[in-house]
């Protein structure tokens, strides 16, 4: 209800530009969700690739986000929208190459490595990008309604192309159902072409000072802010844990429980749903319980939900089991996720919003090819159930982090204060 002659505020949905940003990050995700189903398929039964061969097909598309921190520089210094298109079109050119190489008779393991590290690449550059374009483009009062739609979005788009993609792998394989996602990369670099941005208002004029002085003022500056920092850390250490399991997830699903590639699809895509309803509800949810609890929340669900598939065995029972215990992991990490960035965009510096999404994402992406690496060393001396409990493990450190820090006491987002030596040009 509004004030007699007092105009409503107009809603994020009313701003073209955040319109076509949520259409872009939706049919990137739907094409990438096909090929969540259809590579490893393609890898585990159709490659026969080893243990050893999917540790090194994890290691690899994870290694790009081990230089994530200049992509985030480069994100403050330049246009967004430039970048965001370059990182489209080298993702569709690269996962054009599967099915042509599949078609030819001369695809390899070697070549899906290769094709996973661009797409890893790219991942690094639009991440960095579209988040700290965010804030540009909205309200700081509706970063959080902004964050959830697109999460809901992001989940609904998720599930519907793990669906897809089990379908495509069952209808003409897992080599051309790649082909889907490569045209959804394609489809979003039109989108963002077609998006308006006052880019003096998402990036500074490049000063005289190097990219490694603009990298180091980001490190310090996240480093000086204390919710930033803590929130990093707890994210950090989460996806170490996790990305231990993923090594071999979808290898354990596959081969030791004789999942079929249309289960597997069915249980991402199912258990997915769980992130669509987090995302509609995480707004009401911050809004009741604080944003602090509600991200507590999440990280605290996580270690709990893998306990079923640390005893799954075979069968259509347990398959259920493990689709309702993702939907309500996907659930309360969509809550989360979605409370943790909009407190991070809103308590940071505007200058400093492509280099605190590029710490985020060294720390916590580019501790995965450690974390690979550790999975394949743990699997050679346990195996692949215990390798998978040591990762669930794990996931209780930072919710012991974040139960430690003022975060459980936060209600809502705070003002945004100025920490003193980290503005832009000004000596440490």
């Amino acid at each position: 209800m509004t004030v007699a002659g007092q105009k409503a505020k107009p809603s994020v949905w009313s701003r073209p530009a955040y319109r076509l940003l949520l259409g872009s990050e939706a049919v990137t995700l739907s094409g990438s969700a096909v090929s969540a189903v259809a590579l490893p398929a393609l890898a585990v039964l159709e490659l026969r690739a080893s243990t050893g061969e999917v540790t090194v097909l994890a290691f690899l598309g994870s290694l790009p986000n081990a230089v994530a921190l200049w992509a985030g520089a480069l994100s403050d210094r330049h246009p967004k929208k430039p970048q965001l298109i370059a990182s489209d079109l080298a993702a569709a050119g690269a996962l054009a190459t599967v099915p042509a190489a599949a078609l030819a008779g001369v695809l390899t393991i070697t070549q899906l490595c290769a094709v996973a590290m661009v797409l890893g690449a790219a991942k690094v550059v639009h991440d960095a990008t579209s988040i700290s374009l965010l804030p540009a483009i909205v309200e700081p009062d509706q970063l959080q309604d902004a964050n959830a739609r697109l999460g809901a979005a992001s989940s609904v788009a998720d599930s519907a192309g793990t669906n897809l993609g089990a379908a495509l792998v069952g209808a003409v394989g897992p080599a051309r159902s790649v082909l889907a996602d490569a045209v959804s990369f394609l489809l979003s670099a039109v989108l963002l072409w077609r998006m308006h941005v006052p880019e003096t208002a998402t990036c500074r004029d490049v000063s005289r000072q190097g990219l490694l002085r603009d990298i180091a003022d980001g490190v310090r500056y996240v480093a000086r802010q204390p919710t930033i920092r803590t929130v990093i850390a707890a994210l950090a250490t989460l996806s170490f844990g996790l990305a231990i399991m993923n090594t071999y997830w979808a290898y354990f699903l596959l081969d030791r429980l004789g999942t079929s590639p249309a289960a597997f699809g069915v249980i991402m895509g199912v258990g997915g749903t769980g992130g669509v309803a987090g995302a509609l509800l995480a707004p009401r949810i911050s809004a009741r319980i604080g944003i602090g609890p509600a991200i507590i929340i999440g990280f605290a669900v996580s270690p709990l939900t893998q306990v079923p598939l640390l005893i799954a065995g075979p069968g259509l029972r347990w398959q259920i089991t493990l689709t309702a215990a993702l939907a309500v992991q996907l659930f309360w990490a969509t809550v989360s996720g979605t409370s943790q960035r909009s407190l991070r965009q809103g308590v940071c510096d505007p200058a400093f919003q492509g280099r605190m999404q590029s710490a985020s994402t060294t720390l916590t992406a580019g501790a995965r090819p450690l974390a690979a690496a550790t999975a394949g060393a743990l699997v050679l001396a346990l195996d692949v159930r215990a390798t998978l409990a040591v990762g669930a493990l794990l996931q209780v450190v930072p919710v012991a982090l974040l139960l430690s820090s003022p975060i459980r006491t936060l209600r809502a987002i705070p003002p945004r204060v100025p920490v003193p030596h980290a503005r832009e040009g000004t000596p440490p």
